[in-house]
């Protein structure tokens, strides 16, 4: 682990009950150690410690209360005896999901943390409080060390305006700032600049289409290494449909259900984020793993479901390349985007009017971890399944603001 005094970036990436971290050699992609901790505020939480190829080194189960005990644990493994020294970290990186107006990564001061708790804890309330929280920590436990925040909205943040605003009344623009912001920003930036290693061109003479497909899913357009439009939007419930949210849907058939259903907006939210989408259609799960599964047993929903999904992903990547007047690449990137071929092949399925050609041997085989080509030869578009990396973006970023 210890890198006889060389500089240090320590990565944290704090969800709602989970951190993950990552340390990584500065100014390099070299990743020296990792871990993740789970069940944050219960009496079982789960914390371990990986080697970066994902093999633990040391878990460890007990309370862990909030975040800011989280990262002390943390920073006592990392900091401890046999480990790296204090004076060997150079940065602490924050993905931050919501950055509003900024349009790159920032130096946390006083005035970033007064914007993030006045603007954004509104508008990503299930996120930020929990990714401030982390800079907190990292603040008292690491006095003098820079933090950086990264964050998922600042890709997007070159949309033009005829692409970002909604057709509203423009005073809910100036007054609430509802427009659309995208998510995702970090994944879609790493995997755009890997594909264009890939394609062996410039990043800023490749026409991209990302896929950023988890149990949370979003497309970008990446034209010239600037991301054009996206398809999450003022929440990330907008865009094509996901493990449990609805994504694009007419908001008067959600008036419709609230006035027929007496429901509150908490309830109608609820069931948007967290009933809909794979688990709301096919009644068995939010994981295409199981939706597939339970598809070639039979399962009639669960067959729509599959269909509807990869449907939506479809009209994205055809909008998109249109958009973008042509594409050198369409990438699949994330949990679902990574792994599951059988969703690849239907999504890409009758595309070849458009320049795709998938190779269905190559598109098997390829697999969680592994990055490669999945198109044909043939195929003037080529289409790429790419790990992301989103601490090593953030490591990346970091060390230019540092």
């Amino acid at each position: 682990m210890k890198t006889s005094g060389e500089a240090i970036n320590l990565i944290l990436n704090c969800g709602s009950s989970s951190l993950k971290y990552k340390v990584f050699k500065s100014g390099t992609e070299l990743c020296l150690t990792g871990g993740l901790v789970e069940r944050i505020g219960a009496p079982d939480a789960v914390i371990t410690h990986n080697a970066c190829n994902g093999k633990a080194l040391k878990k460890i189960t007990g309370e862990v209360s909030n975040h800011s005990a989280a990262i002390s644990m943390v920073l006592e493994r990392l900091l401890g005896e046999g480990g790296f020294g204090k004076k060997q970290l150079k940065a602490v990186g924050h993905r931050v999901v919501h950055g509003g107006k900024y349009s790159a990564p920032v130096i946390v001061d006083n005035e970033v943390k007064k914007y993030l708790k006045e603007v954004t804890f509104e508008l990503a309330p299930l996120h930020n409080p929990f990714n401030y929280e982390g800079v907190t920590a990292a603040e008292n436990n690491l006095p003098g060390v820079p933090n950086v925040a990264v964050f998922d909205t600042a890709f997007h943040q070159t949309i033009p305006d005829f692409a970002y605003m909604y057709a509203l009344p423009y005073r809910y623009y100036i007054k609430y700032l509802v427009r659309k912001y995208g998510f995702h920003g970090t994944s879609h930036q790493y995997v755009s600049i890997q594909a264009a290693k890939m394609l062996k061109k410039p990043l800023s003479k490749t026409k991209i289409v990302t896929c950023h497909l988890g149990n949370g899913a979003s497309l970008s357009a990446v034209k010239f290494g600037k991301c054009v439009d996206t398809s999450m939007g003022y929440t990330p419930l907008e865009g094509v449909m996901m493990g449990t949210r609805s994504g694009d849907i007419d908001p008067a058939a959600v008036l419709h259900i609230m006035m027929e259903e007496e429901l509150s907006m908490h309830e109608m939210d609820t069931i948007l984020n967290r009933q809909s989408g794979l688990m709301g259609v096919s009644g068995i799960s939010n994981d295409l793993r199981d939706i597939i599964k339970a598809e070639a047993s039979g399962n009639k929903r669960a067959a729509l479901a599959f269909k509807m999904y990869c449907y939506k992903i479809k009209k994205y990547i055809g909008a998109y390349m249109t958009l973008l007047n042509g594409a050198d690449a369409v990438v699949f990137t994330a949990g679902a985007g990574e792994n599951s071929h059988p969703m690849r092949a239907e999504v890409l399925k009758n595309m070849e009017n458009i320049g795709i050609i998938t190779d269905p041997v190559l598109n098997r085989a390829m697999v969680s971890g592994r990055v490669g080509e999945i198109s044909a030869s043939a195929s003037p578009v080529k289409v790429f399944v790419i790990a992301t990396d989103e601490e090593l973006m953030i490591s990346a970023l970091a060390d230019k603001m540092t």
